[in-house]
């Protein structure tokens, strides 16, 4: 891992300066600007995940580029101020970013995602991509998955992808930008067990999920966020020099 513990920013980068990264490695973090309720901001998922990203980048030394700030958003409904993508518009930008910096030489990348909803989206464009480029390694992750889920101190029992502005998110917000954060205003909301997922806005008249939100505070939010950069950088450092199949077509 890096000892110099600041993040490899691929745009403040002058294209001479690009051409010449020794990695051949990059994260791509990917984020969304949606409801997160009446006491956080449109940007959560994009703030937390930028900011795992520039941390793992600062451990690991693997450059950062500049988050994807649009997801796939549709499904909180009529809550204002959500700005989606379509699952298959996510796709095709998610196949130009990585073509262009194939071009560059990159070719090992990590999406790191901060919107559960994404997924559906990311695993396809990862598909596309590994048949596309012989000679390169896609793999998408979420920034909180790199140790086992039963352990996100989310105040959430049910609701798999549904949980949402809840104890979590809001004490990392705390942590990360307190100055976003209206905790006058959370609300909570009790989590019920379901088969189906569900637009937001059928099943939480706030936009929340998840009990005890205003039980949230920063020092929480540090730990969590702390996990979360330091197994995501564990499991980033080891999967760049992970050795290549002997069958792979491998980059030179």
């Amino acid at each position: 891992m890096s000892t110099e513990n600041r993040p490899v920013r691929w745009d403040e980068m002058t294209w001479p300066e690009a051409g010449k990264v020794t990695s051949d490695a990059v994260i791509i973090p990917v984020g969304a600007v949606e409801q997160h309720g009446p006491h956080l901001p449109l940007n959560v998922d994009t703030v937390i995940c930028q900011e795992v990203a520039l941390g793992v980048s600062a451990l690991t030394g693997v450059p950062v580029i500049p988050p994807l700030t649009y997801g796939v958003s549709g499904s909180h409904g009529d809550f204002a101020g959500t700005v989606a993508l379509r699952p298959e518009t996510l796709i095709a930008v998610v196949e130009d970013v990585i073509d262009s910096l194939h071009a560059s030489g990159v070719r090992q990348f990590i999406l790191l995602n901060g919107h559960i909803w994404n997924n559906g989206s990311l695993d396809v464009s990862a598909e596309k991509l590994r048949v596309r480029h012989k000679d390169s390694r896609v793999r998408a992750l979420g920034y909180v998955t790199m140790y086992p889920g039963p352990e996100v101190n989310g105040r959430v029992q049910f609701g798999r992808g549904l949980m949402h502005a809840n104890f979590f998110e809001t004490s990392v917000m705390l942590h990360l930008r307190p100055d976003l954060v209206r905790m006058e205003r959370a609300t909570s909301h009790v989590d019920v067990d379901s088969f189906w997922d569900y637009r937001m806005d059928q099943v939480s008249e706030t936009g929340v999920w998840g009990r005890e939100v205003s039980a949230a505070n920063a020092e929480h939010g540090k730990a969590e966020f702390e996990r979360c950069v330091q197994t995501t950088a564990q499991a980033v450092s080891a999967a760049v020099r992970e050795p290549w199949p002997s069958s792979a077509h491998r980059p030179d």
